[in-house]
Formats: C-alpha cells, sequence, structure tokens
C-alpha cells in the first residue's frame, strides 16, 4: 500500500486477467492506485528487475494491499472477498459457489492460457512462415474449445448472470474472456447465452469504469 493507506494495482490495460481485478475492486468500492505495466513496451516492463522482485512469474496483476503483495487474478479476488466481503462475489450457498469457481476455473485455467500473448508470441516463432495467421487461428481453437462447454454449462447455472441473478467472480472473468473472443474474431453464434450474459453485464456501471478503453494506460487511438 502507498502512503496514503491505498492498496496498489500493477495492471496492464489489455490484460484479461487484470480486468477481472479492476472490476472486483470497483464494485466492492475500493479505491486504489494504479501503476500500468506495459506488457509489449521495451521488450515487456514485467521482465524489468524491479517487477520480477515484485512478481516472480513476471506477469499481472499483482496487487500490494494490507501490508502483502498478491499475484494470480482468482486468488486477489478471494482475498478481497474474505477480508471486504460486500457486496459478496462468492454465494453463500456452497453448490452455488462451487459452479461459480467452477465457471472462474475453466475460463482462468482451460481458456485465458492458451491464447495470452506469451504463449501466442510462441506459436509465431515455430510458424514464422503464416505467423498471424497461425497465432489467430490457435487462438480461435483455444477460445472456442472452451466456448463449447461454457456455453453449455451456463444453460444450467444461469440466471441474469452466469450463475442466478448476482454478479459473482464467475462474471468478472467471463466478461474479459469475451471481449479476447472479439479480438480474436471468434464466431459468436453458437454462443447465445455467454453473449446475453455478457451484454448484460457491460450495461453495469463497475464492468464500464474497469473496461480497458477507459485505463490511465489506454492508447488514444482506443479509448472510448
Amino acid at each position: 500500500m502507498t502512503e496514503s493507506g491505498k492498496p496498489v494495482l500493477y495492471s496492464y490495460f489489455r490484460s484479461s486477467c487484470s480486468w477481472r481485478v479492476r472490476i472486483a475492486l470497483a464494485l466492492k468500492g475500493i479505491d486504489f492506485e494504479m501503476v500500468p505495466v506495459n506488457l509489449i513496451k521495451d521488450g515487456g516492463q514485467q521482465f524489468s528487475k524491479d517487477f520480477q522482485a515484485l512478481n516472480p512469474m513476471k506477469q499481472v496483476p499483482t496487487l500490494k494491499i494490507d501490508g502483502i503483495t498478491i499475484h494470480q487474478s482468482l486468488a486477489i479476488i478471494e482475498y478481497l472477498e474474505e477480508t471486504r466481503p460486500t457486496p459478496r462475489l462468492l454465494p453463500q450457498d456452497p453448490k452455488k459457489r462451487a459452479s461459480v469457481r467452477m465457471i472462474s476455473d475453466l475460463i482462468a485455467s482451460g481458456i485465458q492460457p492458451l491464447q495470452n500473448l506469451s504463449i501466442l508470441k510462441k506459436v509465431g516463432e515455430v510458424s514464422k512462415d503464416l505467423r498471424e495467421e497461425t497465432k489467430l487461428t490457435w487462438a480461435q481453437n483455444a477460445i472456442t474449445s472452451g466456448f463449447n462447454a461454457l456455453e453449455q454449462i451456463l444453460q444450467s447455472t444461469a440466471g441474469k448472470y452466469c450463475v442466478g441473478d448476482e454478479v459473482t467472480m464467475a462474471d468478472l472473468c467471463l466478461v474479459p474472456q469475451v471481449a479476447n473472443a472479439e479480438r480474436f474474431k471468434v464466431d459468436f453464434t453458437p454462443y447465445p447465452t455467454i453473449s446475453c450474459i455478457n451484454k448484460r453485464l457491460l450495461a453495469l456501471e463497475a464492468f464500464q469504469l474497469s473496461h480497458p478503453c477507459r485505463q490511465p494506460d489506454t492508447p488514444t487511438e482506443l479509448r472510448a
């Protein structure tokens, strides 16, 4: 935390993992300071010695809060939930809570890591002749494979949102992943449930305030 006592979030505007945490902070009304970490500039600022000392995995988000430093978006969100429980992001009912964690893990472990910047960079290195086309196809396949499962699961768990009618951690994972899918030109025709929930969530203030187009490090041409 800074001298002002505010938590400090190390974030990149386009990072879907960072966006999850920004939504949680906005929903819970937590005032914080942001330190942008550009994942592309200077070969990636996350690889600097200073940042590596802060986060040995060299990834965002990283949150300094209550005298500790936390990495990994779901760990951060769970800590915020346990220390600042209002509004609730994990249902009280253990069965619904399990569904929230299942969906969150499906996205955070089963989809996003397969299409993130570091993996796509490696895919491009392996296939230099068709670099951009190969990276796009790889990302689309990773996302559609996960979305095929997610659409089916949401048909049994969803109300207004991913699990019932309250915003949960699962929704914090869904919206950034849909944005990634849109960026990689995924066809949403097979995913009406995902699309409908995403539209409802994007109408909420916390999702708008935390959006990549409204961050301090958002490039001018991408601002809204």
